[in-house]
């Protein structure tokens, strides 16, 4: 999976199981993407932190077509953009059906050699 600078860290975390996010040491504000600087305050003194997991959806689509072989086996399935209760907006698949509102919760999963992130409902985590 082709990385930038920026995101590196949050891939490095989903190839051990784990969610994280980039917030602002200066500020406290959670970063919607990895930058290298805050969106709130400037500084260039940002970290990750493990996420709790848990948010709210913010937009999801149904995705019927497979952009490569390797997605194939999962079609249709979910995507969703998930605002976690950290702050930071998190992309990943979900369940065809997931409603804007829903309280989910976020987990890593393996396809071939990528981990990539899924959200289940809550009320079925």
């Amino acid at each position: 999976m082709a990385t930038n600078h920026c995101s590196a860290p949050f891939v490095d975390a989903l190839m051990r199981g784990e969610i994280v996010y980039q917030c602002c040491e200066a500020c406290g504000a959670a970063q919607r993407l990895a930058r290298y600087a805050c969106s709130a305050c400037g500084s260039r003194r940002l970290c990750w932190r493990a996420a709790g997991g848990e948010g709210t959806v913010f937009a999801v689509t149904v995705v019927s077509r497979a952009p490569s072989d390797e997605f194939r086996p999962l079609v249709p399935y979910g995507l969703a953009l998930v605002d976690l209760d950290e702050g930071a907006r998190l992309m990943g698949h979900s369940p065809v059906g997931l409603r804007i509102g829903e309280r989910v919760r976020a987990e890593v999963f393996a396809l071939g050699e990528r981990r990539l992130v899924r959200f289940r409902p809550l009320a079925a985590a």
